[in-house]
């Protein structure tokens, strides 16, 4: 009789759970699709870089259908069946495989995002040569883009093909910066901004700005091998208790059985997990320095 109780609750509460699950998949799929059909955004989102609004919600989803059942069938397996258990590991594994393509993302956005800072001290030396050679702005980009790497190569196409539809070079500009947010494009933009409207010798200043953001460059360089040991520690420190749980299992199995086979060991399980996670985030924090 219980465990007839047990599967006719079970079965209830997946069902309206995918009931739920489809009524958000649709309106999130509706909103995902009205981005996706703005011109505007889709110009200005480096997302689109990798994956449309669309299939990313489709990739989220799918990706926290498969935690949670990946989750359920362990706690099946380890026979754990109270629902007051496994509704918030459940609903905890839903929220990490919701989060896991987004931290993907992010983790390619900011590579993406990386490369393009290092080309910028290139950038900024092309075209000082290439206005000192007799070019105008616009043919100096032109030529730069034809010669540089992507990503800087795709972002710059984007600039001129704004132009070309005629949008003004320095809101253009603005509009890069929007796209890849940084301190030296920034100064970059401000840079050719203030030169175009007040005048003045646009070769040179480009010129001084290359070796203001060298010198940063080699700053920040330094400052992250300052700074490795400690992303090391917070590395070290975090996945020390998984190398102790694996040693103390090889060396006694028994001992360290009721971890996974126990409602309180999955508990403290998760405790230390959560934990875990918040130290990382702390020691990362305080070895990761603004400039």
């Amino acid at each position: 009789m219980d465990f007839g109780m047990t599967v006719l609750v079970f079965s209830a509460t997946t069902a309206l759970s995918a009931f739920v699950l489809l009524a958000v998949y649709r309106v999130l799929m509706t909103k995902a699709e009205a981005v996706s059909m703005d011109a505007d955004s889709v110009a200005n989102d480096p997302m689109r870089r990798f994956v449309s609004p669309a299939r990313f919600v489709t990739i989220r989803f799918c990706s926290m259908v498969a935690v949670v059942f990946l989750v359920v069938c362990f706690l099946a397996v380890k026979g754990v069946f109270s629902f007051f258990v496994v509704l918030p590991v459940a609903v905890g594994a839903g929220v990490v495989g919701w989060k896991l393509p987004m931290a993907w993302l992010k983790r390619k956005l900011r590579k993406r995002k990386e490369a393009f800072d290092a080309q910028i001290l290139n950038l900024t030396m092309n075209l000082s040569n290439g206005l000192k050679s007799g070019q105008a702005l616009p043919q100096a980009l032109d030529a730069v883009a034809k010669r540089i790497t992507p990503p800087m190569q795709e972002e710059l196409a984007v600039v001129l093909r704004e132009t070309h539809l005629g949008l003004d070079l320095p809101e253009a500009l603005e509009r890069l910066h929007s796209r890849m947010p940084g301190e030296d494009l920034r100064l970059l933009v401000t840079t050719v901004k203030l030169t175009l409207q007040t005048g003045g010798s646009l070769a040179d200043v480009l010129g001084r700005m290359t070796e203001m953001i060298r010198a940063r460059t080699e700053f920040q360089a330094k400052l992250k091998t300052m700074t490795a040991q400690g992303r090391f520690q917070a590395i070290a420190m975090s996945l020390a208790p998984a190398f102790v749980y694996v040693l103390l299992r090889l060396i006694d199995p028994d001992l360290m059985k009721p971890l996974t086979s126990t409602v309180t060991g999955i508990c403290a399980v998760c405790v230390v997990v959560v934990m875990l996670l918040i130290g990382y985030a702390i020691i990362k924090k305080i070895v990761t320095i603004e400039v």
